[in-house]
């Protein structure tokens, strides 16, 4: 079995470097939902912040009250 060549190691590694950068950007969005988590509160606190009504925020979720 011949050993292999210097490109096929450095192709080894850019894919293990790949790999590692995925896992790294999965953790760090963890990292972002923990730190500022979306709870239903400050969104309904944004919206109406930006102006909009209670009647507003229902009708764009689509909600027929």
């Amino acid at each position: 079995m011949p050993a292999k060549t210097v490109n096929e190691r450095v192709a080894a590694i850019n894919e293990k470097i790949e790999k590692k950068q995925a896992e790294i950007a999965a953790l760090e969005a963890q990292r972002q939902r923990l730190l500022h988590p979306i709870t239903m509160r400050t969104v309904m606190s944004k919206a109406k912040a930006v102006g909009m009504s209670a009647e507003e925020i229902a009708e764009r979720l689509g909600l027929d009250f």
